[in-house]
């Protein structure tokens, strides 16, 4: 086995009454990819799917042509991003909701706690919003909470389609530190999950940002860690953490896009000799360009070919090979972020060009 790759999955593309409020009725993320422009000189804008059209994830026939080109891929399964903002206050959650309701697509999934504030500034809409940018707080209420939360998962994980690491279903946590009190959530839910007859949870941190690191987040009780490399990435092809700082200042300052990056140069730092650990797992991506969400403050990857991606992950296969199987986990970040500019699902440019890529290397 080269590796299990687990790909990302936003289920933002239905309307729901929070989107409808704050940017206008049967709002999708959509709306913003289709009527991006180009920034400079042969920036790649709009950027149109193909096979799939504009979908809406209501559609079971959407969800299973997904799973179906995913498969064909050599992706493992699905990963969907989890909106609980805590007191039973939930966002997106209708996709997956139906998955398992549906027992279809018959296709693996894992859930990914999205714990951060839902706010205005996803979607950059000009004055109007910036005075009541809050949608939705990112609460932690604490052990009722964490019970309740729990109760709200459990059906998922005792689904057969549910990946699992050493016999445990993965839950990850994509802001593990601004959890207060981590290590009581985790140790509530492995003892909740054991008397529900499994022997644990494998819970995954990633790892984002210049605070957080692998040996930090284990210490905080976390299983295994998602190495999302790509701050530090950028950072170093900035020449150093501070002028990438700075970068990003000036260009949410004055409104410039300034954070342009050699897809090529970036994607070689996130290979690091942390991806050997049993327990750290590497990331991949096939792009990043957050035009569609942030204009002219984007961060954007240029550059960005299915060759170069295959190469990206024949680099990252090559690190992990002497893994147990178990742990050749490589998170693919992101199979529909289509507002970052960061999706494996055909485009009118490149149609299949990114999933034959990954495919060649993991089934080649």
């Amino acid at each position: 086995m080269k590796a299990r790759v687990i790909a990302m999955y936003l289920p933002q593309y239905h309307p729901i009454p929070e989107n409808d409020k704050y940017w206008g009725k049967g709002f999708t993320e959509w709306t913003n990819v289709a009527k991006a422009k180009p920034l400079f000189r042969g920036h790649y804008q709009p950027h149109i799917p193909a096979d799939l059209g504009f979908y809406d994830l209501r559609l079971p026939e959407v969800r299973e042509a997904q799973a179906e080109l995913a498969r064909d891929a050599g992706i493992e399964g699905f990963c969907y991003y989890h909106y609980w903002f805590g007191n039973g206050k939930m966002l997106l959650q209708k996709p997956f909701e139906e998955v398992l309701r549906l027992g279809k697509p018959d296709f693996p999934f894992c859930l990914c706690w999205a714990n951060h504030d839902w706010t205005t500034k996803t979607w950059v809409k000009g004055n109007a919003v910036v005075n009541n940018p809050m949608i939705a707080k990112q609460e932690y209420p604490g052990e009722e909470d964490y019970v309740r939360h729990f109760e709200y998962c459990l059906p998922a994980f005792k689904d057969h389609r549910y990946i699992r690491i050493e016999n445990k279903p993965v839950f990850m946590i994509y802001a593990p530190l601004d959890i207060p009190n981590i290590n009581d959530f985790i140790n509530r839910w492995n003892v909740l999950a054991k008397e529900n007859g499994f022997e644990g949870i494998y819970f995954i941190g990633m790892k984002g940002g210049r605070q957080s690191s692998y040996q930090t987040i284990m210490n905080m009780g976390f299983d295994g860690v998602c190495n999302n490399n790509r701050w530090e990435a950028e950072a170093f092809v900035s020449g150093s953490r501070l002028k990438r700082r700075i970068q990003t200042l000036l260009g949410w300052y004055l409104g410039v896009s300034l954070m342009k990056f050699d897809y090529g140069k970036v994607i070689k730092n996130y290979n690091t000799t942390e991806n050997q650990i049993e327990n750290c797992y590497p990331v991949i991506t096939p792009g990043f360009d957050r035009t569609p969400r942030a204009g002219k403050r984007a961060t954007i990857y240029v550059n960005s070919t299915p060759e170069k991606f295959g190469d990206h992950v024949k680099a990252i296969c090559e690190n992990i090979k002497d893994k147990d199987d178990e742990h050749k986990v490589v998170f693919l970040i992101a199979w529909n972020e289509w507002g970052e500019g960061n999706y494996m699902e055909p485009d009118l440019k490149w149609g299949h060009g990114y999933l034959e890529a990954l495919k060649s290397v993991i089934n080649g």
